[in-house]
């Protein structure tokens, strides 16, 4: 099955506020795909409605199935950490794999076992005893020991230190993701996932803004540190963001495709200073202004 994801009109109401408005994309299998907003973006309602978690309108299959009416199906195939690993407090490291190794067929105990060996948990240790993120490294144990096609991470990193969070991602491209598999992530601290992923997803007031490959963002958006004799030039050419790095202007441009027209535009900006593809931290920042006035 080549798409693991496609939402047609997908559409989610709380009363009178629409959080989710009739959104459309396709996430086909083997991608690492962020989906990035502000805060009541969109983000976590999205993702709840494709784990069968919410009632919504509007088309919604994941792996085949419609997470409304075939949920049990679905979850044989989808793991999920959320943004706080719930885990009872006295749950011990050894029962949390007992009860999985119980309840899920594809749980590789050994390959759960391997991973914490690796870390300080102790078997017997229980969840009351661990920091925050030794309770993550708990979770992400359970949940890369399940063979599982699709993952979902919710802000799985927030508030752990940076060497928990470098150390998270790394595991999760070395020890659980291939080409068989596909990780939907949603997070705050962008730049650190921008190296894993292969698409970014842009959700802003319940609508996706910007859905494209890693690939297609390089070829079509370019930074040009203008220098101040063509301002002017630089300005007639329609710049979608402009700030101010070091007292001199950076414009960052929509140049399209790399042929055709687009081929165009990057040589009219290469004669205004120098150029640069934004990070996927600046392309956020400069297509969600204004969504925190």
């Amino acid at each position: 099955m080549n798409t693991v994801l496609s939402a047609k009109g997908l559409t989610k109401r709380y009363g009178k506020r629409t959080a989710v408005d009739g959104i459309d994309f396709t996430i086909p299998a083997g991608r690492i795909v962020g989906l990035i907003g502000p805060n009541g973006s969109g983000k976590t309602t999205t993702l709840k409605a494709a784990l069968g978690l919410i009632p919504f309108e509007g088309e919604l299959s994941v792996l085949g199935f419609d997470p409304r009416t075939q949920r049990d199906d679905l979850m044989q195939d989808v793991c999920f950490i959320a943004d706080v690993a719930i885990l009872p407090r006295w749950l011990r490291v050894k029962d949390a794999i007992d009860f999985v190794a119980g309840v899920h067929p594809r749980f590789d105990r050994a390959k759960a076992e391997r991973y914490i060996a690796n870390t300080k948990l102790q078997p017997s240790m229980k969840v009351k005893e661990m920091s925050k993120g030794m309770i993550v490294q708990l979770h992400l144990a359970l949940v890369m020991a399940i063979d599982a096609k699709l993952l979902v991470l919710d802000e799985p990193t927030l508030g752990l230190d940076i060497i928990y969070r470098k150390q998270f991602y790394q595991n999760l491209l070395e020890d659980y993701f291939d080409e068989h598999k596909t990780i939907v992530i949603t997070t705050h601290q962008v730049e650190e996932v921008e190296h894993i992923l292969t698409d970014l997803m842009f959700i802003r007031d319940g609508r996706i803004v910007l859905a494209a490959s890693m690939e297609e963002i390089g070829e079509r958006y370019i930074e040009v540190m203008v220098s101040h004799d063509k301002i002017s030039a630089a300005n007639a050419l329609q710049p979608i963001d402009r700030r101010t790095v070091f007292g001199k202007a950076v414009m960052l441009f929509d140049a399209g495709s790399a042929d055709g027209a687009g081929a165009g535009l990057r040589q009219q900006l290469a004669a205004l200073g120098e150029t640069r593809n934004p990070s996927v931290a600046d392309l956020f920042v400069a297509t969600m202004k204004g969504s925190y006035a």
